[in-house]
């Protein structure tokens, strides 16, 4: 499977064989496939890393992200939530942003 997803994703038969581009065309794979998965509850990365972009964005401390999470979702940390807890934390910050007098911000935002 290793030696399949190098081919796939980055077109090499080795990891010897990656330049920067492909390394990162790799990379994209994982962030970007269904199967990653950083829990059993489904928390995906691309979830993960959109909740923090969006937590830089709005300029909160992790204190700040942990007790709305607390107090909305009933978890006490990122890794806690399910698929469907990321998602509705990740709406919630995208209001957030938004009435805070900033555009609205959608995943093609993603750096």
């Amino acid at each position: 499977e290793y030696r399949r997803i190098l081919m796939d994703a980055a077109g090499v038969n080795s990891a010897k064989e990656l330049d920067e581009e492909k390394f990162r065309r790799l990379m994209r794979y994982f962030v970007y496939s269904k199967y990653y998965r950083l829990n059993k509850e489904g928390l995906s990365i691309k979830q993960k890393l959109f909740i923090d972009y969006l937590v830089r964005k709005i300029k909160w401390t992790d204190v700040h992200l942990a007790n709305f999470m607390r107090k909305y979702l009933h978890k006490d940390n990122i890794y806690a939530l399910s698929r469907k807890d990321a998602i509705k934390l990740i709406e919630a910050l995208k209001n957030i942003w938004a009435h805070s007098g900033n555009s609205p911000v959608s995943g093609s935002d993603l750096p």
